[in-house]
């Protein structure tokens, strides 16, 4: 099909090139709208002055399809906060699925027990409180696991990867969550030693031979890899 030269067919069309607060909005209206439930967790983390670090509405929705294209029964997250994103995954799980997430403040992870509770998701969604870097040393039992996502402290993320290389199926997911970080991975010389740990790592996944990854310009970014 022949287009003019100045044609909207003939230019490129990128998430880039749009305003980024509408074209967030775009994409919330049309597949992330949030329900009540998750409306009044973001509400209570604001009232008890937690971070407001949680993924999105858009990348909740994207971590759901994901989960749902690769017909995830299992699922591992590492960072709970206060339960948003699980609960955005958990809901796409088939009957008898689970999720494992793992939180190392207790305040957080009783705020995430009560929400999940009240998303009537207590019997899938099993919060642990502790260290996640010892936590996952005793997860072999469980694995394999469809998808891990990860969402925690990014000096961590080269730990949590090779845990996750362990723990997934062939074919499952790594995600992790923040790959843009605001954009710092842009700059020829990351300000401080988070910006240098997203972008490391960032090009560590790129070249390791047993993922094959992109990244998803959604939200903060996601890192999103194939265990081969």
């Amino acid at each position: 099909m022949s287009t003019l030269p100045d044609s909207p067919l003939s230019r490129p069309t990128t998430a880039g090139a749009l305003p980024a607060a509408r074209f967030d909005g775009y994409l919330e209206e049309l597949f992330a709208r949030e329900d009540d439930l998750l409306k009044q967790l973001r509400a209570e983390m604001e009232r008890q002055k937690l971070p407001v670090i949680q993924v999105p509405a858009t990348s909740g929705r994207a971590l759901q399809v994901l989960a749902a294209a690769v017909g995830a029964r299992r699922i591992l997250e590492v960072g709970t906060l206060a339960g948003y994103s699980a609960i955005w995954m958990a809901r796409a799980l088939p009957p008898g699925g689970a999720l494992v997430t793992l939180e190392k403040d207790e305040v957080r992870a009783a705020l995430a027990m009560e929400f999940v509770r009240r998303a009537s998701l207590e019997t899938v969604v099993d919060v642990r409180v502790g260290e996640a870097s010892e936590l996952l040393q005793d997860l072999d039992p469980e694995a394999p696991f469809d998808l891990v996502f990860v969402d925690a402290d990014k000096e961590g993320n080269r730990e949590y990867a090779e845990h996750a290389a362990r723990l997934l199926r062939p074919g499952g997911l790594l995600i992790v969550d923040n790959a843009l970080w605001r954009g710092t991975v842009l700059e020829e010389e990351p300000g401080d030693e988070r910006d240098r740990a997203v972008a490391e790592f960032n090009r560590e996944i790129a070249d390791d031979r047993r993922f094959l990854g992109t990244i998803l310009t959604v939200g903060d970014g996601l890192l999103v890899a194939v265990r081969r």
